[in-house]
């Protein structure tokens, strides 16, 4: 899998080293009470880590996936994930997703990691759509896909769950540039 970097940041691969620093920042996650992060429990382990990892790579060598921890260029220290999931070869498309731990937010770093994923699923993977899916309320998600020029397309009912709940969720898009896309 590719290391990508932006000026800040380095997202690559997640490692088995990263298990103990995944987990605090998702534990930091729930001590936040962060609603959107619905899998971050105050009980997250190693061992949880570990697992997201190993379903990373199986993602990542079936093409299904790319997910990436978000680290710090100047001291390698972990800032969050982000990733193209629910890739579908055929057409073209995926999801992008990302999170941040909180101690980081409110410093650009979705926006930023957001748009090297972006530009690599164009450039390197070949995708021609890209859509962010945010539930309604998730003010900071919604900012990031914004700000990244994503379209808004719709608001989908019951397009997530949050908390075991269906939510709507706004519907964002971005389509590679007409340079990029096959003939």
């Amino acid at each position: 899998m590719s290391i990508i970097r932006t000026s800040r940041f380095v997202l690559r691969p997640y490692e088995r080293r990263d298990a103990t620093a995944f987990m605090y920042a998702v534990r930091e996650a729930a001590v936040a009470a962060d609603h959107w992060i619905s899998w971050a429990e105050e009980a997250y382990s190693e061992q949880d880590a570990r697992s997201w990892f190993r379903s990373v790579a199986i993602g990542h060598k079936t093409g299904a996936s790319y997910e990436y921890g978000i680290f710090s260029l100047a001291e390698e220290a972990f800032i969050g994930g982000a990733g193209l999931n629910r890739i579908d070869s055929h057409n073209r498309i995926a999801n992008l997703g990302y999170w941040v731990r909180p101690t980081h937010r409110r410093q650009g770093v979705a926006c930023e990691c957001a748009l090297a994923l972006v530009e690599y699923a164009f450039a390197v993977l070949g995708l021609q759509r890209i859509e962010v899916v945010v539930a309604l309320g998730n003010d900071a998600s919604e900012g990031v896909a914004r700000k990244i020029g994503a379209r808004l397309e719709c608001v989908a009912p019951n397009r997530l769950r949050v908390r075991g709940q269906p939510v709507p969720a706004y519907v964002f898009a971005l389509v590679a540039p007409p340079s990029e896309r096959p003939l």
